[in-house]
């Protein structure tokens, strides 16, 4: 999963290659995951750069780090010590996740199966994480019955959120669509933006397990993010659907339906 020799030049070659070669943030991203993750993996992708690893081997250190730290959830209870190493743990799996994708553009070795096992890391940890809440707070018999329904239903809304908006991009791709997800070059991202869509923030989630000292502000935070991701989905679910009920049927007889490269338009996401 490594290459045998370290590839040429230094940690800060590296480092400037990828600053120069970084992709604008899309749009809609979060503040954590836009001015802190992206940064932290950009270091852990430099070196894993001068280490020979490919993004493949990138990719799986940060399933085995985020799922270690998701087991850590089921095997003890809740505590301050818990909640700060869940914290960690999650938090270091998503700069690796953050870091693959680098590591793909510095070397040029992008393709297909790369893209397929980063997604399917990613799917399985936005299921595993709540339903071992779920799982970890009924062993121990912390919180009521009742309520282990908010992370069991926050499972379900975090794969179809998924699933969704890779869907959607799929889809829009097929019909020569180009996203406006991304920041024009040049301009200042949005801060106002990154702020508001703060609660759907996936460092932020893994930010809230530091509670697990204090359960009740645990539950009331961790209750509001549901809801908040919930109500996302809802909306996006149905701008969505509007978007692509507009766009013409694909025909097979239609070649601009197969080569998205002969009709763009752009849409907002």
């Amino acid at each position: 999963m490594s290459d045998s020799r370290a590839r040429t030049g230094t940690y800060r070659d590296a480092l400037g290659r990828l600053t120069a070669a970084q992709k604008p943030p899309a749009r809609s991203s979060p503040a954590y995951s836009r001015y802190v993750n992206r940064r932290i993996g950009r270091y852990i992708a430099a070196a894993a750069y001068r280490l020979g690893l490919t993004p493949n081997a990138v990719t799986a250190i940060s399933g085995v780090i985020t799922f270690a730290s998701i087991a850590l959830l089921i095997i003890f209870p809740p505590s301050w010590g818990l909640g700060i190493a869940v914290a960690v743990g999650l938090l270091l799996g998503y700069a690796f996740d953050s870091a693959d994708g680098q590591v793909s553009r510095l070397t040029g070795t992008s393709s297909p199966a790369g893209e397929w096992l980063d997604h399917m890391v990613d799917s399985l940890k936005a299921s595993a994480m709540p339903v071992a809440l779920a799982i970890g707070f009924y062993r121990f018999e912390v919180v009521p019955v009742p309520w282990l329904l908010v992370p069991l239903a926050f499972a379900i809304v975090s794969a179809v959120l998924f699933f969704s908006m890779i869907l959607t991009e799929q889809l829009r791709r097929q019909r020569g669509i180009v996203s406006l997800a991304s920041e024009t070059p040049g301009r200042l991202p949005s801060w106002l933006r990154a702020v508001a869509v703060a609660p759907m923030d996936y460092g932020v989630l893994c930010l809230t397990f530091v509670f697990l000292g204090a359960l009740p502000v645990f539950l009331a935070v961790y209750t509001v993010i549901f809801a908040a991701t919930t109500l996302f989905l809802m909306l996006s679910s149905a701008k969505w659907f509007l978007e692509l009920r507009a766009l013409p049927a694909q025909s097979a007889q239609n070649p601009t339906a197969q080569n998205p490269t002969t009709q763009t338009r752009t849409v907002t996401p």
